[in-house]
């Protein structure tokens, strides 16, 4: 039972090659060509939300953030917010619900992260691994602590966008399911609570986008 009920997140593939994953890349097709020549309300709406974002991601990147340096993590929101919305629509691949997609955006960063902080600011990150006002005995156990929560990092950010996308799909398909074997009055009800159910799911889609890409900032402000 649950094989196949989580088989619904498997990609099809035609030729052995899974196309489903293609549907990453839908949203670079997507926009108008005179989006990109013209001035229009969607490019002044998309230019709103990302002057928005700049400034909240400035603010958590600090002083110390190289100019441009908020441009990673705004297309990185865009980046999963147009997926998490892609698979709402029925019959699409849901790319954000897999880890090979999400571990694919967080361990690179992440490395990239440690690399840079290691290299550049050795000091610092040495200091990062005891939190000051530390007594002496429990210093040991706090670089173990801290060590274990820098390297699982990557991994948080993947589940938890995988997590949230996956179970509101399975509830939906769960409740779906139910609809043949209910009767015309219990059916009314099926379809509305699908319809409010599908509305939460929109708010997740850009609470977890949100949140993916304000972590990596964060990660990336201790370094910087």
């Amino acid at each position: 039972m649950m094989a196949n009920l989580f088989s619904i997140f498997d990609p099809s593939s035609m030729l052995t090659l899974p196309l489903n994953w293609l549907a990453v890349f839908v949203g670079l097709f997507a926009l108008p060509w005179g989006f990109w020549i013209s001035t229009n309300r969607a490019a002044k709406f998309f230019t709103l939300v990302s002057d928005q974002l700049h400034s909240e991601f400035k603010t958590l990147v600090g002083v110390g953030g190289a100019q441009g340096h908020t441009l990673i993590f705004i297309s990185l929101f865009l980046f999963i917010l147009f997926n998490n919305f892609f698979g709402l629509a029925p019959y699409v691949f849901t790319a954000s619900s897999h880890l090979a997609m999400t571990l694919a955006l967080a361990f690179p960063l992440w490395l990239a992260f440690i690399l840079y902080g290691w290299l550049s600011h050795t000091t610092h990150m040495l200091a990062h691994l005891v939190p000051l006002g530390t007594p002496p005995v429990l210093m040991p156990f706090m670089v173990l602590i801290e060590t274990v929560s820098n390297v699982i990092r990557p991994g948080t950010l993947a589940v938890r966008l995988a997590a949230n996308m996956i179970a509101g799909h399975l509830l939906l398909v769960l409740l779906g399911n139910q609809g043949p074997s209910l009767s015309s009055s219990l059916l009314s009800i099926l379809l509305v609570t699908q319809i409010l159910l599908l509305t939460l799911e929109s708010a997740v889609a850009i609470i977890q986008s949100y949140v993916f890409a304000v972590l990596a900032t964060l990660y990336s402000s201790e370094v910087v």
